[in-house]
């Protein structure tokens, strides 16, 4: 959302299901997001979400929809000089693998890493088969620091849990390789580019006060420590009194103000590659 601002575009990217999109929303973007999915296939099940395949699938009846509204010339060009944003993995880490018992079983970290490369790799290919030039990749941020996992695996202290946030560097690192394998690959004509969110995040939990934080291990509803999505219905839970404050609006999720943060981060560093 805040990127279709920064750019420009409009003020709000919509979601694709369930809103009654005009033409013009068609026209200029919208969001295909399932929150939860990942690019284990196991994890759209185990959180009843949906998944990447399936938003592929949305994708094409979207580019349909394209072609009534502009035919196929117009279609191909607004796809052509799109950017196309993927953004999944953390919740493989912090949910499938490390909140259930289904994969940690079956996988150790680098080997269950390999499997989520994999899986990107494949859904990049994908998009790119479908005429995406431009896609950015949002990396992995540091999971062993976001509240709940601080609350699941910290211990009383709730301190940052390292084996979750080594899972994260691992995957970076791979999510890497693989991206710089793919730009260099004959014949792939989308340019991938990684965007790392890692440092940033690190940033506003490690060192909130430079930023005007003063919580940064809490998040705003609720007790700030496992609520999540919709147990933060202000309906039925208190919010914080100055949302401005914390860096977690929920156990998960950054705020809009620590959103806005990551986004201005991220037109800085990459701006000029991506726009």
């Amino acid at each position: 959302m805040h990127a279709a601002q920064q750019l420009g575009v409009k003020q709000l990217l919509p979601a694709y299901l369930g809103v009654d999109l005009s033409p013009e929303d068609l026209l200029t973007g919208v969001s295909f997001a399932s929150g939860a999915t990942g690019f284990d296939p196991l994890t759209p099940v185990v959180v009843s979400v949906i998944s990447l395949d399936q938003q592929l699938a949305y994708f094409d009846e979207y580019r349909g929809k394209l072609v009534d509204i502009a035919g196929e010339e117009e279609t191909a060009r607004i796809i052509d000089g799109a950017l196309f944003v993927v953004c999944a993995g953390t919740d493989d880490v912090a949910n499938t693998y490390f909140t259930t018992p289904f994969r940690s079983v079956e996988y150790d970290i680098p080997s269950y890493v390999e499997l989520l490369v994999s899986g990107a790799e494949e859904f990049l290919r994908k998009v790119s088969a479908r005429g995406a030039r431009k896609i950015g990749f949002v990396g992995m941020p540091p999971v062993g620091c976001v509240p709940s996992q601080r609350t699941l695996g910290g211990g009383l202290a709730r301190e940052c849990e390292p084996k979750r946030n080594e899972a994260a560097q691992l995957y970076n690192a791979r999510i890497q390789e693989m991206i710089a394998g793919l730009n260099a690959e004959a014949g792939f004509t989308t340019l991938v580019v990684f965007l790392d969110i890692y440092r940033i995040l690190d940033d506003l939990m490690e060192r909130g006060d430079r930023y005007g934080f003063s919580e940064t291990t809490r998040g705003c509803c609720g007790t700030g420590t496992i609520e999540v999505t919709g147990l933060c219905d202000s309906r039925f839970v208190s919010v914080c009194d100055d949302v401005c404050q914390h860096v977690f609006f929920d156990s998960y999720h950054p705020t809009e103000r620590a959103y806005r943060i990551i986004v201005k981060d991220m037109f800085d560093n990459y701006g000029q590659v991506l726009f």
